[in-house]
Order: C-alpha cells, then structure tokens, then sequence
C-alpha cells in the first residue's frame, strides 16, 4: 500500500481489527520511509456496480463520492462515524444483492433519503435540498410539509 504522505510503496500493517459492523477490515500502516501513519479499510467487492446518471453517462460507482456527500449532509450533527460507515454499507449491500451491475443515480438517492430519514431529519432535508434541487425557501417548507405527511395522503 502507498503512504499517501511521501508515496513510498512500502508500509507494514500495525494492526488489523473488523469495524464494528463486520463488514470491512480496519487497517492501521505504518510508512517505512517517512513514519507517517495512516488507516485503511478492505471491503469485500460483490460485483463492479455503475451509476447511470440523468444525464444519460455511466460511471463506476464512488463509496468514497457517497460518503462525501453524506458528510455534507451530517457535518456538526450528532452522528458517529460508525453509524455513518454503517449506512453506507448497508446501502452498497443493498445495491449489490439487486442483482444488476448497473443503478440508476435516482435508485442511490432515494436509498440515501430514506437512510438518512430515520437517522437525522436536519440531514434528511439538507441532502434533499441539493438531491431534489431547491431553489428557494419555498421549496424547503413544502418539502417539510410533505415529509410530515403520512404516505399514500395528499
């Protein structure tokens, strides 16, 4: 593995232990040339999944682009790292068992809303902000509205 600090191909694993949902190896390295010390995770890769966006592109799925965003949406909540870690597995887990190599962006978005829905509602509505593109203040307010309504109701 490359220290990410003075891109030195050699490093020696110090110590490895499962996160805590079990599903990736945590690994502490050690660089032997610069001492820097930096984490890694190994994650078990079902099948290469890619986003088809609205656009019409394909891309290779990004865990690392979901998780920024979800960083964007959670930053100063009261949320831990590991729940965080968490949703995301559980939403690549979900996209992988689907059974297809290629997901519409829409499917990922409206897997993250109602992930975030039960974990944190300020996180839930700043995400749909960018994801359903408000505009203006208006659009936040109705978007409360209809959140707070029962499914199936008008």
């Amino acid at each position: 593995m490359r220290c990410p600090f003075c891109q030195n191909e050699d490093t020696q694993v110090k110590d490895s232990r499962p996160t805590e949902d079990g599903a990736a190896i945590r690994r502490r390295r050690q660089c032997d040339k610069c001492g820097s010390r930096f984490t890694t995770f190994e994650r078990v890769q079902l099948r290469d999944l890619v986003v088809l966006k609205r656009s019409g592109r394909r891309v290779p799925f990004d865990r690392d682009k979901l998780a920024r965003s979800l960083s964007i949406a959670l930053r100063k909540r009261p949320i831990e790292q590991d729940q965080i870690e968490q949703m995301i597995s559980g939403i690549v887990r979900k996209l992988e068992s689907q059974g297809e190599s290629e997901v519409n962006s829409e499917t990922i978005g409206e897997m993250v809303m109602e992930a975030l829905a039960v974990l944190d509602p300020v996180a839930y509505v700043r995400y749909a902000s960018v994801y359903r593109d408000f505009r203006e203040a208006s659009d936040f307010a109705d978007f409360i509205e209809e959140a707070g309504r029962p499914k199936g109701k008008s």
